[in-house]
């Protein structure tokens, strides 16, 4: 069975990717220092959790070391934007001086055959059409511009040990335990609240959604399916959706009208209007298509918001 070591993997993303791993014969280990993310997200022993930062190098070469994985994914890292922006002297330590460290301790293995690191979106310029990964990056904001050095990180990584090296742009992630205040959680928690007036920030934008279980499962499939070279996929559904076709689906959810008012202090002075995936690559790669819908996510959420996706 093969070992993979999951950083970040207490998150929102990690504790939807540990049990698809899981099921399908993955013996999975975890770093997180659970700055972010909760042990109780995660059904693994704790002898197969490691409570660390991987901005501790020696931890890091230790740990590595010790676990021997055969995949490494690399999650960890500061990546909600607006904290990243009031904090980037740490966002950038984090998100490049720790994939240093993890890279550096992955060069030392033996058995390492695949190593997949979580990029984003946000390497992207602001662009009204859908972005295939061919696009020009063009970061806006901290967190963008530490992610691009982090795929900087993993050519120079491939081009040193010839170790098939996935880069993977997330777009907008959504389903059970979110832990950042990104919009569908916020708009869940105040609904949960009892609140049909909520408040909200930029109204305009449009994101592209991707179901938490359908990124695992693209994830999984990629390392399963990956076995030469390096190369860039973007991870999101293909469509986009505004903050009010979002608020529309939870009142579909709900069976209920809910309002809308602008919070000032919730308005980013920078924002793009368009953020959509282009994932002709990705679905041709894998015979792949993402199969739970906006509507279908957020109903589950609100009937069962703790849970995976079955």
């Amino acid at each position: 069975m093969k070992r993979v070591l999951i950083t970040g993997a207490a998150g929102f993303i990690g504790s939807a990717l540990v049990p698809e791993l899981e099921k399908n014969g993955y013996v999975t280990y975890v770093l997180d220092n659970l700055s972010f993310g909760k042990r109780d997200l995660l059904d693994i022993p704790d002898d197969r959790f490691v409570l660390g930062d991987i901005t501790d190098r020696t931890l890091v070469q230790k740990e590595i070391a010790r676990i021997s994985p055969h995949w490494i994914i690399h999650l960890a890292a500061i990546h909600f934007i607006p904290y990243c922006n009031q904090n980037p002297y740490e966002s950038a330590n984090i998100n490049i001086q720790g994939t240093i460290n993890v890279l550096d301790a992955a060069k030392k293995l033996d058995c390492l055959e695949r190593v997949l690191f979580a990029s984003t979106a946000a390497v992207y310029p602001i662009v009204d059409t859908p972005i295939p990964e061919t696009f020009v990056t063009n970061p806006l904001d901290i967190y963008g511009l530490s992610k691009l050095a982090g795929e900087r990180l993993m050519n120079e990584f491939y081009l040193e040990t010839q170790i098939p090296s996935i880069i993977c742009r997330f777009f907008n992630a959504f389903g059970p335990r979110e832990t950042n205040a990104h919009l569908i959680p916020e708009i869940h928690r105040q609904i949960v609240e009892g609140k049909r007036k909520i408040q909200l920030g930029n109204l305009d934008p449009q994101r592209d959604f991707i179901h938490t279980s359908d990124m695992s499962l693209a994830l999984r499939l990629l390392l399963e399916k990956f076995e030469t070279g390096i190369d860039t996929f973007n991870i999101g559904s293909g469509k986009e959706y505004s903050v009010r076709a979002v608020v529309q689906a939870f009142e579909r959810a709900i069976g209920e009208s809910i309002e809308i008012q602008v919070d000032p202090a919730r308005v980013r002075k920078v924002e793009r209007h368009h953020l959509c995936a282009d994932i002709q690559k990705l679905t041709e790669f894998l015979d792949w298509e993402p199969a739970v819908s906006l509507d279908r996510g957020i109903q589950k959420l609100i009937d069962d918001p703790h849970t995976a996706f079955a």
